[in-house]
Order: C-alpha cells, then structure tokens, then sequence
C-alpha cells in the first residue's frame, strides 16, 4: 500500500457538470417486468433515484470542457499559466489522441502544457489523478495543474440491463491545483489489487478483442432477463461488495494513523457513490457519524464512475465549506484511493446542468463526417 504525504499544493477550486437530461427510475417500470415492488425494493436498498444521462450528441470532453470553463471564470485564472492537464476517465471520446490533448486545444491552454489521460480505473481516478497532480506540483514540474475527470457511464451497457444500467448517470468536473508556500499537508493512501483485474472489465472494445462484425450484433441474456453485450461493463456483484467493504474502511484507518488525525477531526467524507448500500456499509464499519458522509449524490445523479466522488463533493460542499476533506474511492483494477486534504479558501460550485449546444454533431453525422476523412485521401 502507497503512502504519500505532501506540504506546498493546494487545492484552488471545483467544478462539476452534469447532462441536462436525466432518467427517474420510476420512468423504468417495464424493466422490472412491470413489478412495481420489484422496482420500489431496488429503489430501498440501491438508493436508485434520478441520474442524468447525455445524449448522442455529447460526450465525456464536453462535460469536462463545461466543468473547465466555469473554474475558469469563477477564478479568473489565467489559461497560459496552467502547466499540466490530466484527463482521469473511461469514456475517452477517442482510443487515441488523449483526451487531455483536445481539451488542451479546445481550452486555448498554452502548447507548454503537458497533457495526458489516466485511463482504466475509473471509480478510484480521481483520486489518482489528485495525487499525480501533487505529484507534479511537489516535484517542480509545474505549478498549476488542471484536473479533469468525468464518464459517459451510461453507454457502458444497455439501458435493459437491470444489473448495471439503472445505477449509472453522467458527469464531468474540474479541479485546480496550484503549489503554495503555505503549508498545506495532503495525506495519500493507495492500492491495487489485480489479481481481481476480471471482476470490473469491458472484455471487447480493446485491441485483445476489437467489436468486429462477429460480435457486432451479438447480445447475451443471462438467466434474470439482463441484456449484454460483449463490450459492455462486466461486474462481478458479490465480489466487487466484498472488496470494497474490506478495502474502503481499512484505507479510513490507515489514512487517519498515517495523517495523525481522529476521526473528529475530519469535516466530510466524501465516498465514491456507488450506490447507498456500499456507501452506507463502508460508512458503517468504518465507525462514522451519519451527518459526517452522504449517499444523497447517487439518488440525484447515480453513478458517474471517475466523477462520482467529485459530484458529491460539488453537492455537499458548496452548501457547507470544511476544512479537512477525507476522500474514499475504490473501483476498477481491482484499484482503491483515499486522501486527505484541507480545503480551506477552495472554491467548491453546486453541480450544474450542461446544455447540448446547436449544431452538434449526432451519431449519424459523425459517422458520414468521418467517412468522408477518410475518403479524402490525405492520411496517407
């Protein structure tokens, strides 16, 4: 397990977006077979409620441009003086480039600026992406750090699946990191278990298996009427539980021994919002106070993978500041990150809902768009 402390960055402020589309899950009856106990039991223990999902038109970059721009302008910061951009997510709108190189483009940041995505962690990037960004920031190689995480996780299965898809929404957020000469400590522990690699996986859509005509139309029924598709998010239910209910309290515990802290001197925790029945457990066994965490950001906003933890965060503090942030995140790999952090003076904006702008490409467009860049010859 990865310790790490850190003294001179600070955290300068969040943002988050959100699609302005969302989903009720009461809209979904059909899929519990028209069973409205079926329906309302999932809606007790999940803590199902409303997530907001993007349309055709945008995409995980859009989300997180949004979220960029409003830190952006609520600073006044100065878009030449941020020296690197991390993209921490699973919804990268290309295999490659990098995400973090267009939205350097889109974002007018200056071609100094070092730019590269942290892929394949999903639930527990932000937390590694916070840590790279101090990483950077404590080493001298750069000053300010642009931040952006988000998924599109409401693409990564089939809205029939009721095994996977009535969990997940859509966001993305922003976060502006700087050094300081004040001493600011930020308390790092993480951890990787992949021996459990299978027990979170998307099996096609990599080069291992690349969706080809053979698997194209293919769809699997498993035996409680779930609908998949090979590229589809997998996840093991019982094991994924079991890991993240042994994890998650363990890494409160050596965090607080690692910082010194007690448990009273944490503000908030801010868990990744999986659903309530895993937030609600961590919590449990972990010995918190129930007005000291929430599981509220999953019933509004569902599970938005790499930008869950962040929109509970934007929800919780830009109604009531703290001070000391702990964070609790666990996910794919199998992957686990928590920290500490002041948070004091931050600036932390109410998530918000983003607009699809006109003319925006649908899917139908950006297919004939990119049959036509092809045809023209130039790549060669």
């Amino acid at each position: 397990m990865s310790r790490t402390r850190f003294a001179h960055v600070k955290i300068s402020g969040v943002t988050c977006a959100v699609p302005e589309n969302f989903i009720r899950i009461e809209d979904e009856l059909e899929f519990f077979h028209n069973d409205v106990k079926l329906l309302e039991r999932n809606k007790k223990i999940l803590g199902l409620g409303k997530r907001h999902v993007a349309d055709e038109r945008t995409t995980n970059a859009d989300l997180c441009e949004a979220a960029a721009r409003d830190l952006f302008a609520a600073l006044a910061v100065d878009k030449g003086s941020i020296d690197a951009l991390i993209v921490a997510s699973i919804s990268h709108d290309y295999h490659l480039p990098a995400s973090a190189c267009i939205l350097q483009g889109r974002l007018g940041l200056s071609e100094d600026c070092t730019c590269f995505d942290i892929s394949g962690l999903s639930c527990s990037a932000y937390v590694h992406g916070l840590w790279t960004a101090h990483s950077l920031i404590a080493g001298g190689a750069a000053k300010r750090c642009l931040l952006l995480s988000g998924d599109i996780t409401s693409r990564h299965s089939d809205r029939r699946n009721r095994n996977s898809n009535m969990l997940f929404g859509d966001a993305g957020t922003a976060t502006l990191l700087e050094y300081t000469a004040e001493e600011r400590p930020a308390f790092f522990v993480t951890g990787t278990r992949g021996t459990g690699w299978d027990k979170l996986i998307a099996p096609a859509g990599g080069y291992s298996l690349p969706v080809q005509e053979d698997i194209a139309g293919l769809e699997i029924t498993d035996t409680s009427g779930n609908v998949w598709r090979l590229w589809d998010d997998l996840m093991k239910g019982i094991d994924v539980f079991k890991f993240t209910t042994e994890v998650g309290p363990k890494s409160i515990q050596d965090l607080l021994e690692f910082s010194g802290k007690s448990l009273e001197d944490v503000d908030y925790f801010a868990f990744h919002q999986a659903n309530r029945q895993i937030v609600s457990t961590v919590a449990r066994y972990a010995g918190l106070p129930r007005e000291k965490y929430s599981t509220d950001a999953f019933s509004l906003y569902g599970n938005s993978g790499a930008a869950a933890v962040t929109v509970d965060i934007c929800r919780e503090l830009s109604r009531r500041p703290v001070k000391n942030l702990c964070m609790v995140t666990f996910g794919v790999g199998l992957s686990w990150g928590s920290c500490l952090v002041d948070m004091e003076g931050a600036l932390v904006a109410p998530v918000r809902e983003y607009v699809t702008p006109e003319g925006k490409m649908n899917r139908k467009e950006k297919i004939n768009y990119w049959i036509s860049y092809f045809k023209e010859g130039n790549h060669a």
